[in-house]
């Protein structure tokens, strides 16, 4: 298994992978055309992140989005972990806490003083596997307004 940046070839197999966590996800609902145009955007604007993916020989097998944003509160670059996902038959053997040390580093190296991520309440081996990274439960709760557009 290999860790790299993901390519603009990558999209289709990236795409997969987004249908796979949003089909567990309450919020959202896989779009195969809206999700390869938000990767072909972070992808051609390196500037608001990045993607990693895990590569087996033959194809991807996680991913994990690292999306920039500036806190007051903290003075400097933050980062947002987004679309954190491991293929199911590759959970369990350490691919992702890898990815997530990966998406960690490259955070860190980047200058962010922070990152923070989003997962369902009920999603209890997410909850876990973030806490067992260093990740804590937030005071704060998110709220969303959906623009038409």
């Amino acid at each position: 298994m290999l860790i790299t940046e993901a390519t603009l070839e990558d999209i289709p197999e990236l795409a997969g992978l987004l249908a796979i966590l949003f089909a567990q996800e309450a919020d959202f609902t896989p779009d195969r055309h809206r999700q390869q145009e938000g990767l072909r955007q972070i992808i051609s604007q390196p500037g608001l992140g990045r993607i990693f993916v895990l590569r087996n020989t033959d194809k991807l097998v996680g991913m994990v989005s690292v999306l920039f944003s500036i806190s007051t509160a903290l003075g400097g670059r933050v980062a947002v972990l987004e679309d954190m996902v491991v293929h199911p038959e590759a959970r369990g053997s350490g691919l992702g806490t890898a990815l997530l040390q990966h998406a960690i580093t490259f955070a860190q190296t980047a200058g962010c003083l922070r990152i923070s991520l989003l997962t369902d309440t009920d999603n209890t081996d997410a909850l876990r596997f973030y806490a067992r990274q260093g990740f804590v439960l937030s005071q704060m709760k998110t709220l969303r307004l959906a623009l038409p557009g």
